[in-house]
């Protein structure tokens, strides 16, 4: 039993790294081979699920992640052909805002449809495993969005990705790796900033992205009526979803992304499913808003979200731009899905208070003119250096912290607020961690200890080592 485990891992695991060559990547950088962590195995206890729901281990999956909802949906092809939902795991932190990426800096986790193939998966990242998404796709480009080295990975600290627990990338990682095995060439990323249901379209009716979210929940909707995944291309700057060559046609599709759109044919089963679809989510919309359903407060002040099941295991921890927790569900009680690093910084308005702004309006009034331009220059450069500027007069009377905070348990550590770093300042690792993480369904007596001690820490934002990112993955841009 041994000697084969062993024999299967090294066959995926070149299998794989064959797919990073003919990719044209460094193979050296993203290699898959000899690397315990990318090679453990699906829990037995997920094996068990997919046997019930009739899916092959082996079978081609397909993963959709929700901002509001702070939620990754892994999906399995079951052995009739069709997408059935295998497990969704919460997501530990994203960063930015509800809203597609537009350029390098923003912290914006990506939003559209991606491809995810054997040289993005990455065993070596600083964040235990990752994969990257593939942002910018050709819509990204031809709009002259810019980023790079946008992830999907452990270690619950973002800057732009959706980060996991360790334990649930691995697993993830893990059923990536088996579908590849099983000749998936690359599985769809679908990443939207909510569910496309009629309730959230009428809250942000009133959002600037909503144009581009119509365009993207056309492909939601095909998922949602097929259950296969959807065919993506682009042209026009524009998505264009299971695209077919017209009957009679003398040569096959050739789409480009800044080009007019060739002549397409939708299947009339899929686009009559859809356009029904569409209709009733339309009316129910309808309906919604002229009962006077409430807009979405926007809040541009929140850095990203967090799943309530780890905001309600972290002191002072919020959802930020994610949905709160819903009186009733216990979320508090619930066990967390993996170790909570204790360097995890949840969400949290990242501008003065009103009282702050009062009292740093009257300190600029009060300073010299040079005072008065470096206090304009720093308010200028960013959230960050307006939130940990040092006011030039002593403090109004109005305090918004005590003078003195009581001693705390020496498993938690004070909450400070994030400093100002350069966006290209190399990252550091906070803490070293065992190579191997337990998977989720054999970890529940660990992460309900962690909850109680090292996994319940916050602190400041965290940093990782100058094997970063833009390092590891230049190759890839």
């Amino acid at each position: 039993m041994i000697d084969r485990t062993l024999v299967r891992a090294l066959v995926t695991s070149v299998a794989l790294a064959t797919g990073v060559m003919l990719a044209g990547c460094n193979s050296d950088e993203i290699s898959l081979a000899n690397n315990a962590k990318a090679n453990q195995p699906v829990p037995p206890k997920l094996v068990a699920e997919m046997q019930t729901k009739d899916m092959d281990l082996q079978a081609p999956m397909l993963v959709r992640l929700f901002k509001q909802e702070a939620e990754l949906e892994v999906w399995k092809q079951t052995r009739s052909g069709q997408f059935a939902l295998l497990k969704t795991y919460p997501i530990c932190r994203w960063s930015g805002d509800l809203g597609p990426k537009v350029r390098e800096g923003d912290r914006q986790a990506p939003e559209g449809f991606y491809n995810i193939t054997p040289a993005q998966m990455n065993p070596q990242s600083a964040y235990y495993l990752s994969f990257n998404t593939g942002y910018p796709n050709a819509f990204d480009k031809a709009l002259g969005r810019t980023g790079s080295q946008l992830m999907v990975h452990g270690d619950c600290s973002s800057r732009g990705c959706y980060a996991m627990t360790d334990e649930q990338i691995a697993e993830i990682y893990s059923l990536g790796r088996e579908s590849f095995f099983g000749g998936q060439r690359a599985f769809q990323l679908q990443a939207y900033p909510f569910k496309m249901t009629p309730v959230n379209m009428a809250k942000h009716r009133n959002n600037p992205n909503m144009p581009f979210w119509k365009m993207i929940k056309e492909g939601y909707d095909h998922f949602e009526v097929t259950r296969q995944e959807p065919k993506v291309e682009f042209c026009e700057a524009k998505y264009v979803f299971d695209p077919a060559t017209p009957p009679n046609a003398s040569r096959p599709l050739a789409f480009n992304a800044t080009a007019k759109c060739p002549a397409y044919v939708v299947p009339n089963d899929i686009a009559d499913a859809v356009r029904q679809k569409q209709r009733e989510d339309d009316v129910k919309t309808a309906e919604l808003i002229a009962k006077g359903i409430p807009v979405a407060q926007r809040r541009p002040d929140i850095d990203g979200g967090m799943n309530r099941i780890f905001a309600s295991k972290i002191p002072d921890g919020a959802t930020g731009l994610s949905e709160p927790d819903v009186p009733g569900l216990q979320t508090a009680f619930a066990r967390a899905p993996g170790t909570i690093p204790a360097h995890v910084n949840p969400p949290k308005a990242t501008v003065a208070t009103a009282s702050e702004e009062a009292e740093q309006l009257a300190n600029s009034r009060a300073a010299s003119p040079s005072e008065g331009l470096l206090n304009n220059m720093a308010h200028k450069g960013g959230s960050e250096t307006t939130a940990t500027a040092a006011p030039a007069k002593p403090k109004l009377s109005v305090a918004t912290k005590p003078a003195s905070t009581p001693p705390r348990p020496a498993s938690v550590v004070a909450v400070k607020p994030p400093a100002a770093k350069p966006s290209s300042a190399p990252h550091q690792v906070a803490a070293a961690r065992p190579p191997l993480k337990p998977s989720l369904s054999s970890a529940d007596a660990t992460a309900s200890h962690a909850s109680s001690t090292g996994g319940t820490l916050t602190g400041a934002q965290p940093v990782v080592s100058a094997n970063s990112f833009e390092s590891r993955f230049s190759a890839v841009r």
